[in-house]
């Protein structure tokens, strides 16, 4: 079955499919491609969903098509591999899903990307969520980035809202692209082909500031509405004393119950594929070495599973906050009666309620207190401690 091709998959952004098209023409040295086009290390950045990863898909497509003529064709063999089922032998896709990307992670996948491609032109390793290198992975990659091997191409993708949390050395040697969000009405139509009403698919592509994924969620999933919900009327909640914060308290045991439940069976179904691959329960000779030995493996899954949920608990948190501090702008338009689209159209009566009795200035020091506590999720503060102090600066800017 063939798939669309790159330049289809683009055509919404038509800068970035000049880009990537141009790199890759020039990587097969096609007549008339500007060769200084082409790099072998790169930084894709935008907005939370703006698809830089799928973007880095596409790129990596490009490179390893086998069609002659039309980079990224989406008909062969190569580019089926690729942009279907993401297991091409020469993709290495790095996806973490902790809170930061090992060290002994990269270490590995710097001895990938050095080996020469088995089948394609090119070995493409992306980096997704690359904002979660620490010191150590940023540093051992360094080299790589540097002088990447000759048939190696190196993405990393970060969001563009947070440019302080990727290294300035590793930026520094890459070239930049930034994606830009999907316009609403495409949003729009996706999530109608999927079987959203016109009505909720609107409101999802806006109110998640065009991130596709989380426009999925909101309509297709009660959970992800409470709690947006829940986040938006923390601002109410604020003028009324302690109920702010035993709001905040219910909201932090909502997130993490979610957190947990949301990939329990995804978890067991691994523990118990794990314990069958040591022969749990099984007796005879080398059975004792055996159980100490898959009792340390589940511990380190376990342990895995941990930080995947501390990792699910911190993005959700974030979202919260970003729904919070929507309100908040929504009420700062209304205020100076600027013609723009709120955030939260569905809760103009609360933005307007908070035009009416917080200052301009109270209005920008509540997104300024959301800001300084999203930053906090991401140095290890208690997230009780985190909130308690959120709600106590909002109150001091409403009251």
């Amino acid at each position: 079955m063939n798939t669309a091709s790159v330049a289809q998959r683009l055509a919404d952004t038509p800068g970035v499919a000049h880009t990537i098209l141009g790199a890759a023409r020039a990587a097969r040295g096609m007549p008339g491609a500007d060769p200084r086009a082409m790099s072998h290390s790169w930084l894709f950045t935008g907005p939370p969903g703006s698809g830089r990863t799928l973007a880095a898909i596409d790129f990596a497509a490009a490179l390893m098509c086998t069609n002659p003529e039309e980079p990224g064709c989406g008909k062969c063999e190569a580019c089926r591999a690729v942009l279907g089922t993401k297991q091409h032998t020469d993709l290495v896709l790095v996806d973490p899903q902790e809170v930061i990307i090992p060290v002994d992670t990269v270490r590995e996948v710097i001895g990938r990307a050095a080996s020469l491609p088995t089948v394609a032109p090119w070995r493409v390793v992306i980096f997704n969520h690359a904002d979660r290198l620490n010191n150590n992975g940023a540093n051992a990659l360094l080299k790589t980035v540097e002088e990447p091997p000759e048939r190696t191409v190196i993405i990393m993708c970060a969001p563009s809202d947070a440019p302080e949390d990727f290294s300035l050395t590793l930026r520094s040697r890459c070239r930049h692209l930034y994606i830009p969000s999907p316009p609403v009405e495409n949003i729009v139509a996706q999530l109608v082909s999927e079987g959203a009403s016109d009505h909720d698919a609107r409101l999802a592509a806006v109110t998640s500031l065009r991130h596709v994924g989380r426009a999925r969620h909101l309509v297709a999933n009660p959970a992800v509405q409470k709690r947006r919900a829940v986040a938006i009327n923390l601002a109410e909640y604020i003028f009324h004393e302690s109920q702010a914060f035993q709001a905040v308290t219910s909201l932090l045991k909502l997130v993490d119950a979610e957190a947990k439940e949301s990939h329990k069976q995804e978890e067991e179904a691994e523990l118990a594929k794990l314990e069958n691959a040591f022969g749990m329960g099984a007796k005879g000779k080398g059975a004792a070495k055996a159980q100490r030995d898959a009792r340390s493996a589940i511990k380190d899954l376990q342990e895995q599973h941990k930080k995947r949920a501390k990792r699910r608990v911190i993005d959700s948190l974030d979202l919260v906050l970003v729904d919070l501090s929507g309100i908040y702008r929504d009420a700062l338009m209304t205020k100076v009666g600027a013609r723009v689209e709120m955030t939260h159209p569905d809760f103009a009566g609360l933005s307007s309620e908070l035009a009416q009795r917080v200052s301009e200035e109270g209005l920008l020091e509540c997104q300024t207190a959301i800001s300084y506590c999203r930053e906090q999720l991401t140095q290890n503060v208690g997230t009780q401690i985190a909130f308690d102090g959120l709600v106590g600066r909002l109150r001091r800017a409403c009251l």
